[in-house]
């Protein structure tokens, strides 16, 4: 979680919103991103998406069964699916999104019955961290 929090951290002196995320295989990293929607004029920008591309570039493979996917905050629905279709082990993040997570709150994607693969959840892990980094990212902008 302490590369997925350095990535936050980058994203918001970039002016991104603070998410980080990091792909694990074998306790070694392998792909780590931070959210980058405005730089890379791409909606699907995200740390998570981002990283997951990355690690299954690195790997040579589309499916991540054995990898550990750490991110900052509760992913979003686009996120989960990326998730899902990756069969990411296990899902380790930070800080709770009551208005945009789609994991434990709104849609809580992984227990749709549509959801073809559900990633072991961990919620909390650096939540203080990742919730201070957001918080001070949008008390600035307001």
């Amino acid at each position: 979680m302490r590369r997925a929090l350095a990535e936050a951290a980058a994203a918001a002196q970039a002016g991104e919103v603070p998410v980080g995320a990091a792909v694990v295989l074998g306790g070694a990293i392998v792909a780590a991103a931070a959210n980058a929607p405005r730089a890379l004029s791409d909606p699907t920008a995200h740390a998570e998406i981002r990283a997951i591309r990355m690690a299954a570039e690195a790997l040579g493979c589309d499916r991540l069964e054995d990898c550990d996917l750490f991110v900052t905050l509760e992913p979003c629905a686009m996120c989960a699916g990326a998730i899902a279709h990756a069969r990411i082990a296990r899902l380790y993040y930070g800080a709770a999104d009551p208005k945009g997570g789609a994991v434990e709150h709104g849609p809580r994607f992984f227990t749709q019955p549509t959801c073809h693969h559900r990633p072991e959840v961990y919620g909390g892990i650096g939540e203080a961290e990742a919730g201070a980094l957001l918080r001070g990212f949008f008390r600035e902008r307001r």
